[in-house]
């Protein structure tokens, strides 16, 4: 990603770095995994509902297979390994991402403009190495770290994933925004003592103290983000507001 040629107000206060969720926050990607967990549970004739599927938005892969894995055998009596579901869905996700790839509004724009203001950028996903990679090489040179799924020992809501990213950016979480678009990775945020701003897609996230919430990044630049880092919450989402496809 070429940086837009910019003049940065010093009298801006800068985050010391934006932890980025992936899924559903970058990318829109949620819908490739639902109609992967659907195709993968249909062919051994299990149902799977819209609604079982948003129970596992943003949840770690290994705890979405074991669920996955459990909801085939009980309905079917067909038993497959956690971790061959959650090959063959991250392997099902890569080809959609691959084949035609859907930003979330407003992501890229303000991801330009954070490089463009020198503030570094870690990508923090619960999606495995191979997926990360794919999304980051389609903005090359956005994110100074990639934190994946099959790299910590505890996914989200764990702070693990978030207290990585900023140890290897050297910064600390505290002066850090995350930008999450669901409960868990919300929880994960929070969890590791960052500042958090809540973009909900497909599942809500209620208001909290200290809790910045947006109906899309478009509504958001750098000098908001600066602010949220200095703790200033930004809340322009009512209560009850349903999230935003």
């Amino acid at each position: 990603m070429e940086p837009h040629e910019t003049t940065h107000d010093s009298s801006v206060r800068l985050p010391a770095a934006v932890l980025w969720d992936m899924d559903g926050t970058l990318v829109d990607t949620e819908p490739h995994w639902i109609a992967a967990e659907t195709a993968l549970l249909g062919r051994y004739g299990a149902s799977w509902s819209h609604e079982q599927a948003l129970q596992l938005v943003g949840s770690a892969l290994p705890e979405s297979g074991r669920i996955l894995a459990d909801h085939l055998a009980a309905r079917t009596g067909v038993r497959l390994e956690p971790e061959a579901v959650v090959a063959e869905l991250v392997e099902a996700v890569i080809a959609q991402v691959t084949a035609a790839v859907v930003w979330r509004p407003g992501a890229l724009d303000l991801l330009t403009s954070l490089g463009a203001a020198g503030v570094p950028c870690a990508l923090v996903t619960m999606s495995y190495r191979n997926l990360a990679d794919t999304v980051a090489r389609m903005v090359p040179g956005a994110f100074t770290v990639v934190v994946a799924g099959d790299e910590v020992e505890r996914g989200k809501p764990a702070p693990d994933p978030y207290l990585r990213a900023a140890s290897l950016l050297g910064v600390d979480p505290a002066d850090c925004v995350v930008l999450e678009d669901s409960p868990t990775g919300v929880a994960s945020g929070e969890a590791a003592g960052c500042r958090v701003l809540a973009c909900p897609h497909m599942v809500p996230i209620p208001a909290a103290p200290g809790r910045s919430r947006v109906a899309s990044l478009a509504e958001v630049d750098v000098a908001a983000l600066g602010r949220i880092a200095g703790g200033q919450p930004l809340d322009l989402l009512a209560e009850g507001e349903p999230a935003r496809g």
